[in-house]
């Protein structure tokens, strides 16, 4: 998790996919924490749905693309302009990864 907090303010150190693994290894090792994730009103019903392998919504993953391609974006043209070639790639190449897991999720609809 340390390793996420200082890539939120070190350019080019990834954040989420410390935060990801942080969280996996908190969920699995607090019962108190993941009932409270999967019991939450904004979001523990996506959560149990995304576990139990029924997907995302269609307007949660055009919100995540969106939101993660903008974001991508900001990085390479105005936080990492004068930065490296690789640095970009690796970012871009991380992005289309992202992108691809979510668009291979399955499509949840509320039939």
């Amino acid at each position: 998790m340390l390793l996420g907090l200082v890539g939120i303010v070190i350019p080019g150190l990834p954040t989420t996919i410390f935060m990801i693994l942080a969280a996996a290894c908190f969920f699995r090792s607090s019962t108190k924490m993941y009932q409270w994730v999967i019991n939450h009103p904004l979001f523990g019903a996506s959560v149990l749905r995304f576990r139990s392998g029924e997907g995302m919504p269609l307007k949660a993953k055009y919100t995540a693309i969106i939101i993660m391609w903008f974001f991508i974006s900001m990085s390479i043209f105005v936080f990492l302009y004068s930065h490296a070639l690789w640095i970009k790639a690796i970012i871009i190449i991380s992005g289309l990864i992202g992108t691809v897991f979510i668009l291979k999720q399955p499509t949840f609809s509320k039939a």
